[in-house]
């Protein structure tokens, strides 16, 4: 009996963390997509403006 509770406590930490660790790399996802668009809108813009002087 407390091999099997200590198998399953294990398996429900293990799925804890790797929902933990997915949880922060969406998030680091995230902020590098946001990064980039605002990078590439400046790149944009700053192309633009260039281009019309």
């Amino acid at each position: 009996m407390g091999r099997i509770f200590l198998i399953a406590l294990a398996v429900f930490l293990a799925f804890f963390v790797a929902g933990w660790l997915f949880g922060i790399l969406m998030v680091l996802l995230k902020w590098v997509l946001i990064i980039g668009l605002v990078a590439f809108g400046f790149i944009a813009v700053s192309r633009f403006l260039k281009q019309k002087n």
